[in-house]
């Protein structure tokens, strides 16, 4: 696919990511509500028959977080919009899938850390036959952690654009299982829709 970025400078990439938004099925409120109300629902629901609570008898870590909103955020929109929206189902899935036409199906990436996104390494490697490709529409989510028994982490932040599978930059180590986005990426590519200043 060819980037929508492809011969265009960096000081005009915001240009281009305003109008992908734009012309994006979603509303960026409606990205926000289905994002927030997703994290209100971890906070919301009882586990087994005690009705234990997150936030309350439990504080998972930020990969659990991570899980369930990766699990939540599609099953929301999916309950919102019937036969449209839907989760991955396969390997070639993107997390959200847009079913009238995938090129607008998108990938949720989410992250502890306040402000950066990360992906595992196989993101700054081409995409094998029969896998998703990494170029495309993304939502990133970063919230925060439990720090004690007392306060509800928040999300900090949510942002949506267009990542390309040439952004992802892989870490030089042979072991490193992670890949980063360069600060140019984050800032330009990924448009702000919430912030808890910004309410």
């Amino acid at each position: 696919m060819r980037s929508p970025y492809k011969g265009v400078p960096t000081n005009k990439w915001s240009e281009v990511t305003r109008k992908l938004v734009d012309k994006h099925p979603l509303s960026t409120q409606e990205i926000v509500d289905v994002v927030l109300s997703s994290w209100d629902s971890i906070f919301a629901s009882g586990i087994g028959p005690k009705g234990f609570r997150i936030g309350k008898d439990i504080f998972p870590k930020p990969q659990i977080m991570g899980f369930f909103l990766h699990e939540l955020i599609p099953l929301e929109l999916a309950a919102r919009n019937r036969g449209i929206w839907r989760g991955d189902i396969s390997s070639d899935d993107k997390d959200i899938v847009y079913i009238p036409d995938s090129i607008y199906s998108i990938e949720l990436k989410t992250s502890s850390n306040p402000r950066h996104i990360y992906g595992n390494r196989s993101y700054a490697q081409a995409s094998s036959r029969g896998k998703k490709a990494k170029s495309g529409y993304y939502i990133a989510v970063n919230f925060g952690k439990f720090t004690d028994k007392k306060s509800r982490p928040q999300i900090r932040l949510i942002r949506f654009g267009w990542i390309d599978s040439c952004d992802w930059i892989g870490q030089k180590a042979a072991t490193g299982q992670q890949s980063r986005l360069h600060p140019d990426v984050e800032s330009y590519k990924l448009l702000e829709l919430y912030s808890p200043s910004s309410k």
